[in-house]
């Protein structure tokens, strides 16, 4: 059983307070997009591209797919140097770093000004509000100190606030105000390792030293996404992920348990996690339900996890919230710090002197 001391004894940079008030940062960042001077000719806009990477990129999936069945243009995420070829004037190009200073970024950014892209930025600070500033782009300033990666409303929200303010979406309110709530109550709940009803820490004490595969399906697709990415920066251990229907064209082989020893073995240290919706269309149900039972001989750990919540934004951040409060869990589990980045801060060190 983990214990507070535990927590504090790890937990250095104290990761567990920023998940605790994830509700309240939702809150801030709604205003936050309420606030945004953004005034933009969009007409003749006919498509949004995000470009990011890291934490930072999440929120366009997740824009991605909560938006599919609402918004009439397509949403495209970019996580590279330079811009796809279509972005033209009749592009709204989202510029998203959190700290400003992320080189790709920059440089798309730089590619998107020279393919007279309309632009909004979304940063705390940096060489992003930079160009911004001296270009007249627009800027959502939020704030800094968060990693990246627990900074995801003031990623999200603003940006979904500012598509309303603009027209291309419905007001949120209801669904923003329900997924707050929802949080809060959850908060309560997955802080406490001692909780009867802590779904979070039970979940990570079943991945605990196993290999997770998150699998989901179309609408959670950034969401599975999430939790993966999240393991590894949080619980610094490896997780893969990938989703219905796509799977059941390839990786479902994979699990047929014609290749014996030390290949079987290995499957048995995976752990998987569905992330389940009531909402799921009938044929993804019995998919599921069929490579469940496929899988089921061969896998250590298969976990059927359900959103929760009414609407789909609820829905959706009932299971990233979930995720976050696993890896913390992990993380803890793991006798590591969940905030430091290591191998992220050589790397940028060692691109540095190139």
């Amino acid at each position: 059983m983990i214990t507070i001391e535990d927590i504090r004894t790890f937990d250095k940079q104290d990761m567990f307070s920023k998940l605790v008030n994830f509700h309240e940062q939702i809150k801030e960042s709604v205003k936050i997009g309420e606030q945004a001077e953004v005034k933009l000719q969009v007409k003749k806009i006919n498509k949004i591209v995000l470009t990011g990477l890291g934490g930072s990129a999440i929120a366009g999936d997740l824009l991605r797919s909560y938006l599919s069945e609402e918004i009439k243009i397509p949403i495209i995420v970019n996580r590279d140097y330079f811009l796809p070829k279509f972005v033209d004037e009749n592009t709204l190009l989202v510029v998203s770093s959190y700290s400003g200073n992320t080189e790709e970024t920059i440089s798309a950014y730089k590619d998107g000004v020279k393919k007279k892209a309309k632009i909004i930025c979304i940063t705390s600070n940096g060489e992003v509000e930079k160009i911004a500033l001296k270009k007249k782009h627009p800027v959502i300033k939020i704030p800094s100190g968060f990693p990246p990666r627990t900074a995801l409303g003031y990623s999200f929200f603003p940006l979904l606030v500012v598509l309303t303010k603009l027209g291309f979406i419905k007001n949120k309110k209801r669904e923003i105000a329900e997924t707050v709530k929802l949080i809060e109550e959850k908060s309560k709940i997955y802080s406490n390792p001692e909780h009867e009803e802590n779904l979070a820490y039970k979940i990570a004490i079943r991945l605990s030293g196993s290999l997770p595969f998150i699998y989901t399906s179309g609408k959670f697709d950034a969401v599975a996404m999430r939790w993966a990415c999240q393991i590894e920066e949080n619980a610094k251990m490896l997780a893969h992920f990938n989703v219905f229907p796509e799977l059941n064209h390839n990786e479902i082989v994979g699990w047929s348990g014609e290749v014996g020893g030390s290949f079987k073995d290995l499957m048995n240290k995976i752990s998987i996690v569905m992330l389940r919706d009531d909402g799921e269309y009938e044929r993804i149900k019995h998919r599921i339900e069929i490579t469940d039972d496929l899988m089921r001989p061969y896998a250590g750990e298969i976990l059927n996890i359900y959103s929760e919540g009414k609407s789909l934004l609820a829905r959706i951040f009932s299971h990233i919230y979930l995720g976050d409060w696993v890896s913390f869990y992990l993380a803890i589990l793991n006798k590591v710090d969940p905030t430091p980045v290591k191998p992220i801060e050589y790397l940028k060190s060692e691109l540095a002197k190139i």
